[in-house]
């Protein structure tokens, strides 16, 4: 009997989630804040979308005087370094993914790495109960990677002369009007700033943070980038800003050697490459836990026809929640870095696998993270974060996602050098099983040791359309968040058909497999909606939080390529940054 009744309430159920096909968009509250109708940025040249329009400015001015992507990549990078500084760095680290016009493809990894000084309990106490000092203190300082993978990207494809890519940085730091989005950063964390005395001097002079229209001047930050300008990598690893950093290691209890710097190398790698509905999608593979993620995500709703659902009904919801369950125990068993560590890959991202784990899930009901373990055993032998996104007027793409993880990292600035320190290295699993600052319980895959990257969520995704035209770049900060908020991103565009500006808007969602939840933005889900999924066994929660600087998920920047050639840019309105292009 219970069998036949449950078969009725799942027939019923589906008929719901394609009863309203036709419209696309039909489950947008009225109250949602982010307008579904705004008109893209449009460019035939080149186009830049970042987080901060100083940066996104900085990006076309290069690509207008003949830079290309990389060109305008590297300096953007550097430009978000000086106007951008909760998350922008020069020390921390990031991914960059390339896609030449031609067809080629590269993924550069400049992902911090652990002090040869590390070890796999050194945030344990006496009792092997972890602390709070893989976030706090300069214990949580991992080897930035950000100049050097800069310099690496643009000694292979870089064609401007390297000079002329600091010289907006530079600029910036020598004074530049303070505008809203950095004057509400600042002030929502002077108080934390506000413990050490480098920083304070800065970004809170005469005791209070700058308001807007008034001018930050950074005069250490811009001597530092005159000795990267001058010397390369070397003007970073060697030489008074390595000193400077290893002097506040000393005074603060750090790590970090002139070994740890001057050994430091980023690393090319091949990027993930898979196939959803038949667009080619170029993604960042490990110590990046985002392409694999976001490949096997895709591999398991593959599966579903999400296009003829009506977008966001229960049984859209339904099928996103119980595919990130399974492709998150995964992730968070399975990756690490891959110089310490094998991983089945090719399995993970495969049709196949993905047919596997789509076969457990139950239309009609949901499945307890607790029964959802990962799928596959390892062989022997995945804050804050910004992304931005460039094409230029040949076709070349970059998507550039980097952190320092932690809102400002530790808060510290480096005395005389003027650039804040990551907290990067709670990225590892400090205590495995145990979870870290963004709730991801993660496996001994991605335990600490000397030398080893931490995983990371970041997702800098370009996606290629059936005829094998650049069609799209993307990506978000987000912590835990990004995978989700990009693979959400791309099926906006390609399972809905939204414009670029729809995609980034619409309201999302999150479900990392623990804790078993999913998280929405406020606003985005009627009440018809969460009373159908509680129904089935979802817990749901409201992320919005009014303390948070940034209450709503991720910050998602986006470039779509006509197919007339025309770029359509859209940055994301959650956090106010600014598509240009020419």
């Amino acid at each position: 009997m219970w069998r036949i009744v449950r078969r009725v309430a799942s027939l019923a159920f589906v008929a719901l989630g394609i009863a309203c096909a036709g419209n696309r968009i039909p489950n947008i509250p009225d109250t949602w804040p982010f307008p579904m109708g705004a008109v893209p940025v449009r460019a035939d040249h080149g186009m830049v979308v970042s987080t901060d329009a100083y940066a996104s400015r900085v990006g076309v001015e290069i690509l207008e005087v003949g830079g290309n992507a990389v060109d305008a990549a590297v300096a953007v990078s550097f430009a978000l370094a000086v106007v951008n500084p909760e998350a922008g760095n020069i020390g921390g680290g990031g991914f960059m993914v390339l896609r030449l016009a031609g067809g080629t493809a590269a993924a550069l990894d400049y992902r911090e790495r652990a002090p040869l000084a590390a070890s796999r309990d050194m945030y344990l106490d006496a009792r092997g109960n972890l602390t709070d000092r893989s976030v706090k203190g300069h214990l949580a300082v991992g080897v930035p990677g950000t100049v050097a993978g800069l310099w690496e990207a643009h000694r292979r494809y870089g064609s401007l002369p390297w000079r002329d890519l600091l010289a907006p940085a530079i600029a910036l730091a020598e004074g530049f009007e303070v505008r809203g989005r950095l004057a509400r950063s600042l002030s929502a964390y002077a108080a934390a700033l506000a413990e050490f005395s480098a920083t304070a001097t800065i970004f809170l002079p005469e005791g209070r943070p700058p308001r807007v229209g008034e001018q930050l001047t950074q005069s250490d930050l811009a001597r530092t980038l005159r000795r990267i300008r001058e010397h390369g990598r070397d003007g970073f690893y060697l030489g008074e800003t390595s000193d400077q950093i290893v002097a506040e290691m000393h005074r603060g209890g750090g790590m970090i050697t002139h070994e740890d710097l001057t050994s430091y190398q980023a690393s090319w790698r091949e990027p993930i490459r898979f196939t959803y509905r038949g667009y080619s999608v170029i993604s960042m593979p490990p110590p990046s836990s985002g392409g694999v993620t976001l490949a096997a995500t895709a591999k398991i709703l593959e599966g579903y026809p999400l296009g003829s659902l009506v977008w966001h009904s229960p049984q859209h919801v339904h099928l996103l929640a119980e595919a990130w369950k399974r492709a998150y125990a995964d992730r968070n068993a399975l990756l690490g870095d891959p110089d310490f560590v094998a991983m089945p890959i090719a399995r993970m991202i495969s049709a196949e696998y993905g047919a596997e784990r789509r076969a457990s899930i139950r239309m009609d009901r949901a499945t307890p993270s607790e029964q959802v373990g990962p799928g596959l055993s390892a062989p022997k032998a995945d804050g804050n974060t910004t992304h931005f996104s460039v094409v230029d007027s040949k076709g070349n793409a970059v998507a550039v996602t980097t952190t320092i993880n932690s809102f400002y990292g530790i808060h510290a600035v480096v005395p005389g050098a003027g650039f804040f320190l990551n907290n990067e290295m709670d990225d590892f699993a400090a205590k495995p099983g145990t979870a870290n600052q963004f709730g991801l319980v993660q496996g001994e895959a991605n335990a600490i040791a000397p030398g080893k990257r931490m995983l990371s969520a970041m997702t800098p995704a370009i996606v290629v359309n059936p005829k094998g035209k650049l069609f799209y770049v993307t990506g978000s900060p987000g912590g835990a968040t990004i995978i989700t908020n990009v693979f959400q991103n791309i099926s906006n565009i390609i399972d809905f058909g939204m414009t670029v500006t729809q995609a980034v808007n619409a309201p999302r969602l999150h479900h990392q497999h623990l804790p078993d939840r999913i998280d929405y933005e406020r606003a985005s889900l009627s009440a018809e909606t969460i009373l159908a999924l509680e129904a089935m066994g979802h817990k749901l929660r409201d992320s919005y939080d009014p303390k948070e600087l940034y209450p709503y998920i991720g910050d998602v920047q986006a470039i779509m390529v006509l197919p007339n050639g025309t770029l359509q840019g859209a940055s994301d309105p959650r956090r106010g940054g600014s598509a240009i292009g020419y």
